[in-house]
């Protein structure tokens, strides 16, 4: 707060104001059961991939207040095959350093579920691990589109890195020449070739992988052009939809005009970065790197003795760039499939999808109704 808000609180006072406003930790605990409700919930999701750790997490962003113990003891009785898959685990990890916030920032591209027209991309702040994005389209290989999701992040931060770093891939091309253009005047050692900086892609999402690989060994889905649009319209709104309410109107047949809402909850890429970047990153044996929680380490660097790195960039300069770049709108698939699938809920009155089953559903229904309207 001091760092912040310039306004100093003794740790005395600060327990005191919550004692008199009635907020602890471990006091009205949730109920067993609300809490064994909750975790079989997630775990028919892509919630089944996470370990204990992650799961608490998750129960405290929604207001679950559970102990870490019971947490795990739970998970351990729900699911022991993969507590012990968990456990088996092993990993080599390699040193690595950044010396502050918007130091360098690390992007790459997940193309596992590209064969079902869905397309991951994401970033990720060196120090503080913060996930700068983490977005899904209908591609990942454009380089204006990652230059857009770029540009609306340095855009909201008002500054760009020092540095960026990604594959030798094409669809960061524009990333790198936008980088080049800010940093052109850069007054530190890191120009030209430094301030974009290619290595190694490091490669989460494989609940959505095992279920659309279901759909395919079913017969219902077929890696056309057709299909792939399908599960755009009916899978990308749980997964991730930049916007939380779409307004759409609809012309069916008849003069009148439906408005249709969406009311597209929380997506499972933005539950992810948000329940990450709020995490504790535990202690690590590479002591070049710190521990703490992300958004923490992002905001108050002061906390572990650097500063941020952010270079600031004017607004005219980010809007000369957004010329080059395209971003995403909310109809995320062919148009006329967008508008023929909108008719079709519209006029049965289906309903829009909240978790992955209804999904799956909606788009089997679709699949049919459209199939039987082709000639």
């Amino acid at each position: 707060m001091q760092f912040i808000h310039g306004y100093s609180l003794s740790k005395r006072h600060l327990i005191r104001i919550l004692h008199k406003e009635g907020l602890y930790r471990h006091k009205n605990p949730t109920d067993i059961m609300d809490v064994l409700e909750f975790i079989m919930e997630e775990q028919r999701k892509s919630g089944v991939l996470h370990g204990y750790r992650w799961m608490y997490q998750k129960c405290k962003e929604k207001g679950i207040n559970a102990l870490k113990e019971e947490v795990r003891l739970l998970m351990r009785v729900l699911d022991p095959e993969s507590v012990e898959l968990r456990k088996a685990h092993r990993l080599r990890r390699r040193k690595y350093m950044s010396k502050g916030p918007n130091y360098i920032w690390h992007l790459d591209s997940y193309d596992k579920l590209r064969p079902f027209g869905i397309c991951i991309n994401g970033c990720v702040d060196g120090f503080s691990r913060k996930i700068m994005w983490l977005n899904a389209y209908y591609t990942n290989s454009d380089p204006k589109v990652i230059g857009g999701y770029f540009l609306e992040t340095i855009q909201s931060l008002g500054g760009c890195p020092i540095i960026v770093r990604g594959d030798k891939g094409t669809e960061n091309s524009h990333v790198c020449t936008f980088q080049r253009f800010f940093r052109r005047n850069g007054d530190d050692n890191f120009f030209d070739d430094k301030i974009f900086m290619y290595g190694c892609s490091t490669k989460c999402i494989e609940f959505w992988l095992a279920l659309f690989d279901q759909l395919k060994a079913a017969g219902h889905f077929d890696g056309g052009f057709f299909d792939k649009n399908l599960v755009l319209f009916s899978f990308l709104g749980l997964i991730q939809d930049s916007r939380n309410n779409i307004h759409i109107d609809i012309f069916p047949v008849t003069i009148s005009i439906v408005h249709f809402e969406f009311q597209i909850a929380r997506t499972d890429l933005d539950e992810t970065a948000k329940v990450w970047d709020s995490h504790l990153i535990r202690r690590s044996r590479n002591t070049n790197v710190p521990t703490g929680r992300p958004n923490i380490m992002y905001s108050i660097p002061e906390l572990y003795s650097t500063d941020n790195y952010l270079c600031e960039i004017d607004d005219e300069e980010i809007e000369i760039c957004k010329e080059h770049a395209t971003f995403r709108s909310g109809i995320h698939c062919e148009e006329d499939i967008f508008n023929m699938c909108i008719q079709i809920i519209a006029e049965n009155s289906l309903l829009i999808p909240k978790d992955p089953y209804h999904a799956l559903d909606l788009y089997l229904e679709l699949q049919q109704k459209i199939i039987s309207l082709l000639p």
